[in-house]
């Protein structure tokens, strides 16, 4: 998530609908473009130290997505990573090698429609059919059952990994710097204008469904998605779950020792 997107998603789209609905077709594809910001920067698809796989596969739909496999050997978990609104998922390669190399578990990131390699236009419809294909092509790759990998959502792919978790089931969920909806972003820079967004991607209504472990981390200093909002997701989720904010941190932080040591817990339980 990005200031850009608060400021201009709604200023934007309440200057175009005024009192009218978001349902029309120049407005939402006006929101597609704010909130969904791809990038396909060719520099950093080859990060240093990596092993990874770079492996494709399709949709339900017949989108062909773009991902990579980052596999160790006698894993103690394998997780599913959903990026944010932003970039692609080569831009945190780093928390990539830091998850296989020194938390043991496999990873497979993947980039959602219209994102990096990927094919196709984002939206929320398609973003949860995107989580859905990346996980059953991860399970027959891994040779786990789907139900048995964890989920874990930075920001936007935090409302992906939500409601694939509160639909589906999952081992476990874990959420960074993300939110209790897009609505509730956009109402916290500008009130009441958040009902105008196409996509909603409502976790705290979700969230109550899902039955499993759940780790929530946010920054003390967001900006973008105030912590209360990750509070409001924890309070609505079920137990066993934990919260761990993080001192001095905005929308965007790198991993702490104290946040480490929290997903080498999760990842023991």
């Amino acid at each position: 998530m990005t200031t850009r997107w608060i400021v201009s998603s709604t200023l934007a789209v309440a200057a175009v609908v005024g009192c009218t609905t978001v349902k029309n077709s120049g407005v939402a594809a006006l929101e597609d473009r704010i909130v969904y910001q791809p990038s396909d920067d060719a520099e950093s698809w080859n990060p240093q130290g990596l092993a990874k796989e770079d492996v494709t596969f399709q949709t339900a739909d017949g989108v062909t997505l773009h991902g990579w496999y980052c596999p160790v050997e006698n894993p103690r978990a394998v997780v599913l990573y959903a990026h944010g609104n932003g970039g692609n998922l080569a831009n945190r390669a780093p928390f990539y090698r830091l998850l296989t190399e020194r938390l043991g578990v496999s990873v497979l990131a993947f980039d959602y429609r219209g994102y990096g390699k990927s094919e196709g236009d984002p939206s929320e419809e398609g973003l949860l059919m995107d989580a859905r294909a990346a996980r059953k092509f991860l399970s027959e790759r891994s040779g786990i059952e789907e139900s048995e990998i964890i989920l874990y959502g930075q920001s936007l792919g935090g409302g992906v990994m939500v409601d694939l978790a509160a639909k589906d089931g999952a081992r476990g969920l874990i959420l960074e710097s993300t939110f209790s909806s897009l609505s509730a972003v956009a109402n916290h820079k500008y009130p009441l204008t958040g009902s105008l967004l196409q996509d909603q991607f409502d976790s705290v209504d979700k969230i109550g469904a899902y039955h499993g472990p759940t780790l929530i981390a946010h920054g003390e200093e967001d900006r973008i998605i105030p912590i209360k909002q990750a509070k409001q997701l924890y309070a609505a989720a079920n137990e066993p779950k934990w919260f761990l904010a993080i001192p001095e941190a905005r929308h965007e932080w790198k991993p702490t020792f104290q946040y480490v040591s929290a997903l080498d817990e999760f990842f023991k339980r």
